[in-house]
């Protein structure tokens, strides 16, 4: 198997990791925040600590969205190029 795609298998995940950090973390910080809040006020309400999660989620997508476009259509490019001449 060819080393530069190993190489852009490995990058393909990495980036899957790099990329799902902002919502993942967004969803950590604002569903323990949530979790103490209904603990500390005794409210087991589902909805209360979805509601907040999605709109953490939305809001980091959001924010992050330009960086992450960037980052995947940088390395569609370099699968693109790499294609280029790897090809049979």
């Amino acid at each position: 198997m060819d080393p530069a795609l190993l190489n852009v298998g490995r990058e393909a995940l990495l980036l899957a990791l790099v990329v799902s950090a902002p919502p993942l973390a967004a969803a950590l910080l604002v569903g323990a925040a949530v979790g103490v809040l209904q603990a500390a006020t005794q409210v087991q309400e589902p909805a209360v600590g979805v509601v907040p999660r999605l709109v953490a989620v939305l809001g980091a997508l959001a924010v992050a969205g330009p960086w992450i476009g960037a980052q995947v259509l940088r390395f569609a490019a370099r699968c693109l190029e790499l294609s280029a001449r790897v090809a049979p």
